[in-house]
């Protein structure tokens, strides 16, 4: 049964969990304007946490068949639409393909494209905040709690030969279950390994505070799981000891944000720098819209400052 109308106007979706609740349904307008989009809309579609397949193919068949559906920035469900959907593309780009994941759908003449565009998204957020030549100088380590696709995105960028000497000194990635610690595996054999990665089946949160207590001072600690956006909580306790001098890297942006609370009570102490989605929210949203838009928007100076105000005063 087809839950979806066709679009009445030239329409993006944002396929994700709780999309109403999200700033992105204020900022697309204004972005919109801003870009000279025209007139186009922005829909949520909120599928569960690991749904069923067929409601992955439903979503992704309509996008697919409805004229005036363009395309749609994926999050959460990344891996698992495209285990579901993958036959349904006509084309994936080369991220897509090593971390079988997609998050950005659009169409050229007549066929479905997925990107996966958060290598690429992570990286500028990253270099956003990190100083220059940071692992070179100070060979701190990396631990993302989580092994999906946000991990597996950070992780490959970290790990691409373009950085050279420039790489943490070791990387160490938690999952809750052990079979998503064999699929980040598997696509960073196929990366190369120049450093050394640690991958650690950790079902409670207590596992991962022994952990975040042993990395070198001046590391990075990511949180990577959803926990705090998507479902509530934190992937450590209060218990665990953020690295000196080092970085908390919150991806979420809302929610009730819990990672983030624990690292600020730490700020002082730890001399932390704490970072949470926010950046990175602007780069995966504008490079997803320059991919479906087919539009350019560029990643770092003037330009992108102004996008950026755009999207806080109308967050």
């Amino acid at each position: 049964m087809n839950l979806y109308t066709p679009a009445q106007k030239r329409t993006f979706y944002f396929i994700g969990v709780t999309t109403g609740k999200s700033s992105i349904m204020r900022v697309f307008p204004a972005w919109a304007k801003h870009l000279g989009l025209g007139d186009v809309n922005i829909k949520g579609i909120d599928l569960k946490w690991h749904d069923e397949p067929e409601r992955y193919r439903e979503a992704v068949s309509f996008i697919k068949n409805d004229p005036l559906s363009l395309g749609a920035l994926v999050t959460t469900h990344k891996i698992d639409l495209l285990k579901a959907c993958r036959d349904l593309f006509d084309e994936l780009d080369p991220y897509a393909n090593l971390m079988g994941e997609v998050s950005s759908i659009s169409k050229r003449n007549g066929r479905l494209i997925g990107h996966a565009k958060d290598p690429i998204t992570s990286g500028l957020s990253l270099e956003a905040f990190l100083p220059p030549d940071h692992w070179k100088k100070t060979a701190a380590e990396v631990l993302s709690l989580g092994a999906g696709g946000s991990s597996i995105a950070v992780t490959s960028y970290l790990l691409d030969s373009k950085h050279s000497c420039n790489r943490p000194s070791k990387i160490i990635v938690t999952n809750r279950s052990e079979h998503r610690l064999e699929e980040i595996r598997h696509i960073h054999r196929q990366l190369g390994q120049p450093i050394p990665v640690e991958y650690r089946h950790t079902p409670q949160a207590e596992d991962n505070d022994a952990l975040v207590t042993g990395l070198k001072p001046s590391s990075l600690v990511i949180n990577a799981t959803g926990l705090g956006k998507d479902a509530p909580g934190s992937p450590i306790t209060s218990a665990a000891k953020f690295p000196e001098n080092g970085f908390a890297w919150e991806f979420n942006y809302r929610g009730d944000l819990l990672f983030l609370d624990q690292a600020r009570a730490q700020a002082a102490m730890r001399h932390l720098h704490i970072e949470d989605g926010w950046v990175y929210f602007l780069h995966g949203w504008t490079r997803v819209i320059a991919e479906v838009f087919d539009v350019d928007i560029p990643v770092r100076g003037p330009e992108f400052e102004q996008i950026s105000q755009i999207a806080a005063q109308a967050r």
